[in-house]
């Protein structure tokens, strides 16, 4: 094995946000071309971290002081003629995110990433990580502990393993055999029984389907604060961020739930399983695949249905979720510009990069994933009579891929084509490739039916049945705009009212008719008017104080909810309790 290269941390002043690091690189060539990634795995947006990165000086052995030429944005040159080298920088870390670095006087977030410049030549070698912290802090990471420091078998290793430094202790359940480990940064308004319990039902029902966890020992790190929900996966751990203030509700615990076992079921889902376009993972650039539908979206369908499995989600819950998502797509007039497949591959710059256009130009490879994902395992229910699923199509990629040398780009396709025992191309041709409609006639195998209504307020989200009678329904006016924070205008749809009319997102919303009203009070006030009704839109663009005549249209029917049919076969119920784990005559309300 090559000479490994060695890191030091240290966080010698919390408050400056700073963090000072030392790599060592052991004797490789005349020149030590030494850089850092533009993108963390994951999270498929080039950051540029080396922005930054600081005062970097290099010496050799005998600390002599060496020449550095900087090539490029990421790439630092020092002529090293054959001689192990010192490289000391520092990098300012003040972003809590789980893509990007932290630390204040309460802890350290580190993300390999953001912070250790490698040798292409040596990505292979052994990398090792000490930390010098504050006092009465410890540090978690899920790589093997050799004495003072963690060790990676190779850099991409070292990058997939995240690490929290802080005074906070761990706390510790067992899974499938395998000790898991939680470490929650923020005052948690559950106890530590709840969040190891429920997080251990999890972890088991996904172990399960897959007949064990591929690890020795697995990391959560929690990351809980006033705003902000997200996750990004890792090999043998994951960061979660989420308002803490949700925990306390039962929708909110269910959604950290989903969360949670999103981000678990990557272990084997991207982690272990992953597209062969990103084997190996270039950090220089970005690496294109039109599977991130399939990572991510199957991954969404799966934290719900996993959540449900446990036993910690009705299933009534779960088909409202599931409604919730399908009024999202509907209510995204992209979904009839951008394929599935080309969103998977333009995430690079539409999903992660998202502007006032997004809504309309693009679809979530995430949302809509999550609806084929669906689909597709109902359309495998119903070509094998119930005798298969979309647990075996995942199964038989487990056994071929697992080993991570990487999926080719149609072989999800053709796996699901086998287990289905049918071809499905008429399926993912319509589903990943071409913008018409998803066909919903999949749910009836399950004795389910997609329904259509109008939203009842702004804030409704669908997924549940309408609460009024058809008779109490009114016609209601319709703008088609988004509102961010009290009055400004986010999103204009496509063709709708307003986008005719000349409303502009950045708009700032002052009256309506003459009269003073905010941004939701402005979408409640049109739908007490009718269609066709002409309103006088008061706003400020820019500086200039502007009125705007909108002639409203009709609200239309794009909030879903999945509706039980009338007088299910017997096969249709034995369908439903296969696929819900729940009687089909179940009151779970």
């Amino acid at each position: 094995m090559a000479p490994g290269v060695r890191y030091r941390v240290s966080i010698p002043h919390p408050h400056s946000h700073l963090l000072e690091v030392e790599a060592s690189f052991p004797a490789a060539g005349e020149v030590l071309t030494a850089s850092l990634p533009v993108w963390t795995p994951g999270s498929y947006l080039v950051r540029e971290f080396s922005r930054h990165l600081q005062e970097l000086v290099a010496t050799d052995a005998e600390g002599r002081s060496l020449p550095v030429r900087r090539i490029d944005k990421r790439t630092f040159q020092v002529p090293s003629q054959g001689r192990p080298l010192l490289l000391r920088y520092q990098v300012y870390a003040n972003e809590l995110t789980v893509r990007t670095s932290h630390v204040d006087g309460t802890h350290a977030f580190l993300n390999g990433a953001t912070l250790f410049l490698y040798s292409e030549p040596l990505r292979g070698a052994e990398h090792r990580v000490a930390v010098n912290a504050p006092l009465g802090w410890n540090t978690y990471s899920a790589l093997r502990r050799d004495g003072s420091e963690l060790v990676a078998s190779d850099y991409d290793e070292l990058v997939d393993s995240p690490l929290e430094v802080s005074p906070n202790p761990a706390l510790e359940f067992q899974a499938a055999g395998v000790t898991h480990q939680v470490v929650v940064w923020g005052e948690a308004p559950v106890e530590d029984s709840k969040l190891t319990s429920d997080l251990q039902r999890v972890c088991e029902t996904s172990a399960q389907m897959f007949g064990g966890v591929p690890l020795e020992r697995y990391l959560f790190l929690l990351y809980l604060t006033d705003k902000g929900r997200g996750g990004l996966e890792h090999r043998a751990s994951t960061a979660l961020l989420y308002p803490r203030a949700n925990l306390t509700s039962s929708k909110g615990w269910e959604d950290f739930l989903t969360l949670a076992a999103h981000e678990y079921f990557h272990l084997w889902n991207v982690k272990r399983i992953k597209p062969r376009r990103l084997v190996p993972l270039d950090y220089s650039q970005e690496n294109y695949t039109e599977l991130l539908w399939a990572f991510e979206g199957i991954t969404s369908y799966y934290d719900n249905l996993l959540v449900r499995r446990a036993g910690l989600m009705s299933a009534q819950r779960f088909l409202i979720r599931l409604g919730e998502s399908l009024s999202s797509l509907h209510q995204t007039p992209g979904r009839k510009v951008q394929s599935l497949a080309e969103a998977s591959l333009m995430a690079w710059i539409k999903h992660y990069r998202p502007d006032e256009n997004s809504p309309n130009s693009a679809i979530s490879y995430y949302l809509k994933g999550e609806i084929v994902s669906v689909l597709l395992d109902l359309e495998i229910r119903r070509a094998t009579d119930d005798q298969r699923s979309l647990d075996d199509a995942m199964r038989l990629l487990w056994s071929r891929y697992g080993d991570g040398d990487g999926l080719p780009e149609d072989g999800f396709e053709r796996a699901a084509s086998e287990v289905a025992g049918v071809n499905l191309s008429p399926f993912f041709d319509r589903s990943l490739r071409s913008t018409q409609e998803l066909d919903y006639s999949a749910f009836s195998q399950v004795g389910l039916e997609a329904k259509f209504r109008i939203r009842e307020s702004p804030s409704d989200k669908g997924g549940s049945p309408p609460r009024l009678k058809p008779a109490e329904v009114k016609p209601k006016g319709w703008l088609g705009v988004v509102i961010k924070g009290t009055s400004a205008i986010a999103y204009v749809l496509a063709d709708s009212p307003a986008m005719q009319g000349g409303i502009y997102a950045d708009d700032e919303i002052v009256a309506l008719d003459g009269y003073r009203v905010d941004g939701p009070g402005l979408l409640a006030r049109c739908e007490e008017k009718l269609p066709d009704e002409t309103v006088r839109i008061t706003l400020f663009r820019r500086d200039q104080l502007i009125e705007v005549p909108v002639q409203l249209g009709s609200k239309p029917a794009d909030a879903v909810y999945l509706a039980r049919i009338d007088n299910p076969s017997p096969a249709q119920r034995a369908a439903y309790a296969k696929w819900m784990q729940a009687p089909w005559d179940e009151s779970d309300q």
